[in-house]
């Protein structure tokens, strides 16, 4: 992998059954590109739960990916309702998934923190009415 490779995707909203596929895409294109696993692993958590979010939230999104040999840099944008606590979103736990979302057995609170916790550098930006942008790097080396 000499350069930057750059994978653009659409989430659609309001449809569990495609939840997740996106990260499934990117998990195997990461494989075939020979990254370490523990970086496949951390990229395919921090992906499954953004795009869990997008869908539960947000009413889709779409989902950017820039691979180098140093880093994969991920994001995330959507035109949703925005966060409006976003240190309160960050607490494990927290949630604002509706009581159909949660039976389904999402909403557990646990998505921003495992987003977090599988990222080098994350950086949120919402307004509220407006959407939100989440951007993860993930170092290769």
């Amino acid at each position: 992998m000499d350069n930057e490779m750059v994978f653009h995707y659409m989430v659609d909203g309001d449809d569990f059954t495609l939840a997740g596929e996106t990260s499934s895409k990117v998990k195997k294109r990461l494989k075939q590109l020979g990254l370490p696993p523990e970086v496949i692993r951390k990229v395919a958590i921090a992906m499954y739960e953004a795009e869990i979010n997008m869908v539960i939230h947000a009413n889709g999104g779409t989902i950017d990916v820039a691979v180098s040999p140093e880093r994969i840099h991920i994001v995330f944008a959507d035109t949703g309702p925005g966060i409006p606590d976003v240190e309160k979103a960050m607490q494990e736990g927290y949630s604002t998934a509706s009581n159909e979302v949660r039976e389904l057995g999402f909403g557990a609170g646990m998505g921003l923190p495992n987003i977090k916790n599988c990222s080098d550098e994350m950086k949120i930006d919402t307004v509220v009415g407006k959407g939100t942008t989440i951007e993860l790097t993930i170092y290769v080396t």
